[in-house]
């Protein structure tokens, strides 16, 4: 029997000394920690957790900025046989409002024994437990004693089995915290070997992530697989890397670094404010992997990152991607290393009005589609009709998966766990198709828009909008609105615009307008100009559709 707790008994007995992960945070010198200095910090949790009566299979929530303090009492859970799941920090990003609503929700499902904070954000959480019910206790981890090496022996986690629950992890969503996938211990080892052997990843390769632990791209690719695989983890700040990206680039070349995660937008981020100065002596000829891990991915943010990186030593066919989700542990889908990724080039108006995505003919407007690549070997793929039926290929349908590393079930949500499934098949929730046997994913089910009986996807929309002058990608919201009047939905677009100009905010409106409409199969009459930092973004950093449907009703009189 193999679990958490005996592959880190495993590294400390025979490996003590090798430093699992290197933690970087800006104006600080990088701390480097052993195997031992690790599980010293986390017994010293682990035997605050006990002192309180925390009991193996009850959940500790813990909600503290990266640092050295979120890995100890993360790994500090997992030695006493307890069940940390991550949550987000409170930032500038989040809605405050929206931020405690979530966290009453989730502490009225979840229900755990124990939050872990800071004590100056104990109000903050006792305001939200108010809402949400009764929890033991909040521990301060300032309340935490010294580093003590633990006795493995008589640590309850090592009492835990294969199928117990280990960690939980949450939507990314601004709605949907109480939503916390339950995964066991063999679930996540079966993902981890799964994934290992698709990508060739070993104990020689470094990841380097600035990824939040929260998110399934940062908890499973990002600190679990090398933890527990003896790799070494180079963890940046998310804030850290926000402020500076190029920092990424620099940990990169200084610890040699063979992999790492990002979502699309950090691709197109990365190379519009790195400049040549912050790559003085940087060589990225190490990376073996940067895999994009999105919903949908795109060709043009790998060719603007290649463009800009490769001078630097980035070998272009470096840049990978993957089909990824919490329900799975993480990887569905990858990408083959060695060569670029599949791209399709598809028609749009068959894309948009049919859900077909047929190979673009001479004369015809196109659609770039980047594959997500084939399906981990413990993993099968379907893509369903609304009937549930499997379609032929080219055929945009909602992607479904069997696995042998698939949640045990929505924490303490049967309800919605049942519905989740179809005949044994995990409901995704996204639309995608296969072409050659790699799958291409479109977008969300949830988000899709109808007008006129046409499928709007908004993505599409917001890339479009993306392509004005004066808008900047990743600073455009769109949703549907019901019109009662015609009976059906129409689109609204929302985006950022740096000027406060009236006259240029119409005229910018204008462009949208006209350059979505003559590119879509849509006539676009709602835009909505707003400041900088107005859409309102999920903990992963993807626009917050429903979120921003309800900040601009809330801003726009209804007639």
């Amino acid at each position: 029997m193999t679990t958490f707790s005996h592959l880190l008994q495993a590294f400390f007995q025979e490996a003590p000394d090798r430093i699992a992960v290197y933690v970087l945070s800006a104006n600080q010198s990088d701390a480097a920690l052993s195997y031992r200095d690790l599980l010293a910090r986390a017994g010293a949790y682990a035997t605050a957790y006990r002192a309180r009566g925390i009991s193996p299979g009850e959940i500790v929530v813990l909600i503290l900025q990266h640092g050295e303090d979120l890995l100890s009492a993360f790994w500090g859970a997992i030695l006493v046989g307890a069940i940390p799941s991550i949550m987000p920090f409170l930032t500038e990003k989040l809605s405050p409002e929206r931020y405690r609503e979530d966290l009453a929700s989730l502490i009225s499902v979840t229900r755990p024994a124990a939050i872990v904070t800071y004590p100056e954000f104990k109000a903050e959480i006792e305001s939200a437990l108010q809402a949400g019910g009764p929890v033991r206790m909040v521990l301060d981890c300032s309340e935490i004693g010294s580093s003590q090496e633990p006795d493995f022996d008589s640590l309850p986690g090592l009492s835990r089995s294969e199928q117990d629950i280990v960690l939980l992890q949450h939507s990314s969503g601004t709605t949907g915290l109480q939503k916390g996938v339950a995964l066991s211990h063999k679930a996540v080892l079966n993902q981890l070997d799964a994934y290992r052997r698709v990508l060739g990843f070993s104990g020689e390769d470094v990841v380097v992530s600035w990824l939040p632990l929260y998110h399934d791209m940062g908890l499973i690719a990002g600190f679990l697989m090398p933890i527990l695989t003896g790799a070494t983890l180079v963890l940046m700040s998310p804030f850290d890397w926000v402020k500076a990206p190029y920092r990424l680039m620099q940990a990169v070349s200084r610890y040699k670094g063979t992999f790492s995660w990002l979502p699309n937008f950090a691709y197109n981020f990365c190379a519009q404010k790195t400049r040549d100065r912050h790559m003085e002596g940087v060589d990225l000829s190490t990376w073996k992997a940067v895999i994009n891990c999105s919903e949908p991915v795109k060709h043009e943010s790998h060719q603007i990152f290649a463009d800009y990186f490769q001078k630097f030593g980035l070998d272009a066919k470096a840049l990978q991607t993957c089909y990824a989700m919490a329900e799975n542990v993480f990887g569905v889908t990858q990408s083959p290393l060695g060569r670029l990724p599949a791209v399709d080039d598809i028609d749009r108006e068959s894309y948009m009005t049919e859900r077909l995505a047929v190979p673009v003919q001479d004369g015809r407007v196109k659609m770039t589609m980047l594959s997500s690549g084939k399906p981990l070997d413990n993993t099968r793929v379907r893509v369903l009709d609304e009937k549930g039926q499997e379609v032929q290929d080219r055929v945009i349908g909602e992607i479904a998966l069997q696995s042998d590393c698939m949640l045990t079930g929505y924490y303490n949500r049967p309800d919605i766990t049942e519905k989740a499934f179809l005949d044994g098949w995990y409901l995704t929730g996204d639309f995608g198709y296969f072409a050659d046997g790699e799958l291409y994913v479109t977008g969300r089910k949830k988000d899709m828009i109808i007008v006129g009986g046409k499928n709007v996807y908004p993505q599409d929309i917001e890339a479009l909008a993306g392509e004005v002058e004066g808008i900047h990608a990743g600073r455009t919201v769109a949703f549907g609105l019901f019109d009662e009047k015609q009976g059906t939905e129409e689109v609204v677009v929302v985006a950022e615009a740096e000027t406060s100009d009236a006259q240029e905010q119409r005229l910018i409106a204008d462009k949208i307008r006209q350059h979505v409409t003559k590119n879509s199969a849509i006539a676009l009459r709602i835009v909505k100009i707003v400041p900088p930092r107005w859409i309102l973004k999920t903990s992963s950093g993807k626009a917050a559709r429903s979120a921003n449907r309800e900040k601009y009703l809330s801003e726009i009189p209804q007639t």
